[in-house]
């Protein structure tokens, strides 16, 4: 018997805002939270970022950590949205501290931003330059412990690291649990923290935009990178307790891998097609019945030419598609995260935001994404996609669900 995946629980902070609340707020308000330059990360790059407007400090102050103890910002991202999707879901320590519930989180940044501040000192004096406390976070696996610690988390817990379709990935792995019943509940997204490092990586391909992104957009000349976490409590409807009521259901999910190049799609977009292909088949349903695909969508040239050819081919030319990155810029590990987040509760609300930054169709894509204001549509099912490095391509499907008939 198939078992019903239902999301619970939801947790985003991005530059749009530190909660869902807030980031839904700034969708609504039409308006990018993208800006002109960082302000907080030190960095020679004078490009638009998507940067959450808090220091560590205040971080650390939120959640209740002492300012002298050293905790990567991609930890700190992901406990704040990991909490707030708890506490949203109504999970109790018992729950939390069960066998049965797990924590997955997706990460590429890791601690990278602590090494970058230990080196600074370590390169000045190499025998006592630098707090060696700094880079014991370097490691990706440091921050899923450090926030399963803080949530009481006891039961399965493991990082997935692929690139930008981390966060795809760790939810996908959440529901493959839970669909063969070795965990009830899961707490599953992914965190990145903007750094230099991944600032000059970036930069060194040639992809990071000088504007504000404009994902299909003939024009279109590249990303803005972003930073956040974004994280959804999914569980088995069998161990939804009281009058838990659920955003939607994750209905499919599917993952490809087409090895194509380092870090770019092929151009014909097969390995996106076969992604959101097996979703749908996962799904039980047919690409007509699919309302909207939040694209991943980055606004470079490469990329938004593979997934919108796949698109066009699965979906037909008249498929209702978007972006969310010239809202909040890509969040790398984090994207799918909070872009899940944003899907279901597009479900639960029946609406769609537009993409921002699109003006003119290119003509070897030969759509555009949408851009009406969706107040009020019916939304039945959503494809989500991310893709990363290395052609790993992931897609969520999701669902809406029947609130009084969840079993």
């Amino acid at each position: 018997m198939k078992r019903k995946i239902l999301v619970t629980g939801l947790g985003a902070v991005s530059a749009a805002g530190l909660t869902v609340e807030e980031n839904i707020r700034t969708l609504s308000s039409g308006t990018s939270a993208v800006r002109p330059e960082p302000a907080l990360l030190r960095t020679r790059l004078a490009v638009p970022v998507g940067e959450v407007g808090v220091g560590n400090a205040r971080l650390k102050e939120c959640l209740g950590i002492a300012y002298d103890v050293p905790v990567t910002r991609t930890a700190l991202l992901a406990l704040l949205a990991a909490r707030e999707a708890v506490e949203d879901a109504g999970l109790d320590s018992s729950a939390l501290s069960g066998g049965r519930t797990g924590f997955i989180l997706g990460t590429s940044v890791g601690g990278m931003d602590l090494t970058e501040d230990f080196y600074e000192d370590f390169r000045h004096d190499c025998e006592a330059g630098g707090d060696i406390r700094m880079i014991r976070m370097h490691d990706c696996g440091a921050s899923t412990d450090f926030v399963a610690k803080r949530l009481g988390i006891k039961g399965f817990t493991i990082t997935v690291s692929t690139a930008c379709s981390s966060a795809g990935n760790a939810i996908m792995l959440g529901a493959r649990m839970i669909s063969a019943g070795l965990l009830d509940t899961v707490i599953a997204g992914g965190a990145d923290a903007l750094s230099r490092f991944t600032m000059n990586g970036f930069n060194s391909l040639r992809i990071l935009s000088a504007s504000l992104c404009r994902p299909f957009d003939i024009s279109r000349d590249g990303l803005n990178l972003g930073e956040g976490a974004g994280f959804m409590v999914l569980q088995s409807a069998s161990s939804l307790h009281g009058g838990s009521v659920p955003y939607c259901e994750l209905s499919g999910w599917a993952g490809t891998d087409e090895a194509y190049h380092q870090t770019g799609s092929s151009a014909d977009g097969e390995g996106a097609f076969d992604s959101m292909s097996q979703a749908l088949e996962k799904a039980g349903l047919e690409p007509s019945m699919i309302d909207y695909v939040n694209t991943h969508g980055t606004g470079t040239p490469g990329n938004d030419l593979a997934e919108g050819t796949a698109i066009h081919r699965l979906f037909g030319a008249e498929a209702r598609y978007g972006s969310f990155k010239g809202y909040i810029g890509h969040t790398l590990a984090a994207s799918e995260g909070i872009e899940a987040v944003f899907c279901a509760v597009m479900l639960k609300e029946n609406r769609l935001w537009p993409s921002l930054g699109f003006s003119d169709i290119d003509p070897a894509i030969g759509t555009g994404p949408y851009m009406a204001s969706g107040e009020g549509i019916s939304l039945k099912h959503i494809v989500s996609n991310s893709f990363g490095f290395g052609g790993n391509n992931s897609s969520l499907v999701f669902s809406k669900t029947d609130d009084s008939n969840v079993g």
